[in-house]
């Protein structure tokens, strides 16, 4: 399944989770009002009802309270992946975190993360859990945070713990943790009666005596009991839910796991250490019933009927038919190797060299890397992070120095900042911060393009410790920056349209601005623009420029068959900010055709440059499709 696939089939389990929830509620409003009717004696024996209005009120008032519940518990969560984390106990990982564990963990993240294109994550141990255990959750990869559990860290190995890893970027590529989440939100909803009904019980135990008062009483106690019961129904619906959306997910987050990994041996004897490990993958310090349908493998004993995932022995066979139960290690704590500093895999050389300038480009195999990354992209992605200078390194990790970076990152690599632009940064930052900001410009310069966008997606986590306000302020600086000669050249646009969209998805993670469905016209009109622009600034010669423009309108068929083309100039970062947020709105057949149209336009020439391969894949990340570093360098240029 590819990426697009994947995103359209958690749009899918997402409407037939609204659909469930909705049944689920109204069997629980009807149960609700059947037990308030016995409670007061309001339904005679006759089948009449002497107070319909009470029973209005009661089903009403629980339907309020189931619905608000859920609203509440997503409100809760809107921070972003980071809060779920926390609730479970977890601990936030410092960029300069000196464990070797810990900072093993950190490198493999990143690793991952570069190799898939998408921001570093948070990362979160959960210090108080032995079991084998991990999971990720956010509503998009830009406020992702991944967790795992101290005894994944202690017990695997780091191929292992890359397999682990990979399955729960997986997850983040293809859509599951914006359904789960939403999950926590409803599954907590309707669960919420059976609390009301367990907290009714408590409070009434020992309040029974006789008389008119003991009525009352036995009333309360049967209204408890009820509620209870009741919440007995929320709690099957809510792991049937679970069970039915996760398992099948789980699978194919193993699957892609090996493919990105191309390891088969990491995630299956992960999965092996689990089974043959005493405190299995429990959670046990924390409430597993919640996020059981996030984890990597189960956190608390369910019935077969109610698992969130697939028997253990079933996942570990689809990647290993020969497997048998009787072949699970015997697991002791004691027995695991500290990590060395230098316990890393190797990266593939070769991969980084500053002579190499053009890469060959596939547009068919490159739409078929988008969200799915492999042992190449991992291996590029070890080098990238192992070859960026120390200096820009720190800088990305810390996030004083983060903010000040992204700054120098979104300045047109190809010439020197201008006076105007460095009195600027001195009046704002103050000429200390001004001299920092433009020694990181000088240091990307001469690193190369390659490193660019790496460098943005580690300095992520360092930005999101950043207040909004200076976030805010963040964006403006820069803006002003890149507009300040009168024409916002296209690098910088992208920079920008990936520094401002994923802060403002860490920022405010469940905000679901209310988008209108773009027209035809708009997304003609757009796409039009796009295929224009990469046209305009890739090729030299009005010949080359009509030629590349019409290779990449042509994919479009008669959708674009009277356009032509003319020279776009960006004198500001709005129009085509809006350019793109209606592209963005395409379903998933239009977004891979448009993609093709980029790439045919790009390659019309017959090269594609390094520079170019970085600008598609700025525009992939601007339109939330993460491409992969590009790889297939053929030749220096001459």
């Amino acid at each position: 399944m590819n990426f697009f696939d994947a995103q359209d089939k958690a749009k899918q389990a997402t409407r037939w989770l609204v659909i469930v929830y909705l049944i689920a509620t109204l069997l629980i409003v009807a149960g609700v009002t059947v037990v308030v009717a016995a409670a007061l004696g309001v339904l005679s024996q006759d089948g009449t009802v002497s107070s319909p209005a009470v029973l209005a009120g009661a089903a009403i008032g629980a339907t309020v309270l189931i619905v608000g519940a859920t609203l509440v518990r997503t409100a809760q969560l809107s921070s972003g992946g980071g809060r779920v984390a926390q609730e479970l106990g977890g601990t936030l990982v410092p960029a300069n975190v000196t464990d070797p564990l810990r900072r093993r963990l950190r490198n493999v993240v990143e690793e991952m993360a570069i190799a898939s294109g998408v921001p570093v994550p948070e990362i979160y141990v959960l210090e108080q859990e032995a079991g084998i255990n991990a999971f990720a959750a956010g509503f998009s990869p830009s406020d992702a945070a991944v967790a795992v559990t101290r005894g994944t860290l202690e017990l695997l190995t780091r191929e292992e713990l890359q397999g682990v890893i990979a399955h729960e970027f997986s997850h983040v590529l293809n859509g599951d943790m914006r359904l789960n989440i939403r999950m926590m939100g409803v599954l907590f909803g309707i669960m919420v009666i059976g609390l009301i009904g367990r907290t009714i019980l408590r409070g009434s135990h020992g309040t029974i005596s006789v008389g008119r008062r003991g009525r009352g009483s036995g009333g309360i106690v049967l209204a408890g009991v009820g509620l209870s019961i009741l919440g007995f129904i929320g709690v099957f619906f809510a792991r049937m839910i679970k069970a039915a959306v996760s398992r099948q997910r789980e699978y194919l987050a193993d699957a892609s796991a090996v493919q990105f990994t191309r390891q088969t041996d990491g995630i299956a004897n992960a999965l092996k250490k689990i089974g043959g490990y005493q405190a299995h993958s429990y959670i046990e310090a924390a409430d597993a019933e919640q996020v059981s349908h996030m984890l990597f493998a189960i956190g608390a004993k369910f019935s077969s009927m109610f698992a969130t995932h697939p028997p253990l022995g079933d996942r570990i066979r689809a990647l290993e038919p020969s497997f048998d139960e009787s072949q699970y290690p015997k697991v002791r704590l004691r027995d695991q190797r500290m990590p060395q500093p230098d316990d890393a895999a190797a990266p593939v050389a070769g991969l980084v060299s500053p002579e190499l300038r053009e890469i060959a480009v596939q547009p068919d195999t490159l739409i078929e890397s988008v969200g799915q990354p492999t042992p190449a992209h991992i291996g590029l992605a070890t080098e990238l992070r192992r070859s960026i200078p120390a200096a820009l390194m720190d800088a990305a990790h810390s996030p004083s120095h983060a903010w000040l970076l992204a700054l120098a990152l979104v300045m047109e690599p190809a010439q020197k900042p201008t006076t105007r632009q460095i009195d600027i940064l001195r009046q704002q930052i103050g000429n200390e911060r001004a001299e920092i900001t433009a020694s990181f410009f000088d240091q990307i310069s001469s690193s190369g393009p390659a490193f660019r966008l790496p460098l943005l997606e580690i300095a992520f986590p360092g930005l999101r410790q950043t207040p909004v306000q200076q976030l805010d302020y963040l964006l403006d600086l820069a803006r002003k920056l890149i507009e300040l000669d009168g024409e916002v050249s296209f690098y910088e646009f992208c920079v920008y349209r990936i520094l401002s969209r994923n802060l403002e998805q860490a920022t405010d993670p469940s905000a679901r601005k209310r988008r209108r469905r773009a027209s035809k016209g708009d997304v003609r009109d757009a796409a039009i623009m796009l295929l224009r622009l990469l046209a305009d600034r890739g090729h030299d010669g009005e010949v080359d420029k009509q030629q590349a423009f019409a290779a990449g309108a042509t994919l479009f068929g008669r959708w674009a068959v009277d356009a032509a083309f003319q020279p776009v100039t960006i004198d500001g970062v709005q129009h085509f900010d809006q350019c793109l947020d209606v592209l963005s709105r395409m379903n998933s057949a239009a977004t891979q055709t448009l993609l093709k149209a980029v790439i045919a336009t790009v390659e019309q020439d017959g090269r594609v440059t390094l520079e170019e391969a970085e600008m598609i894949r700025a525009i992939c990340a601007s339109l939330d499709c993460p491409l992969p570093p590009m790889l297939g360098r053929t030749h220096s240029a001459a």
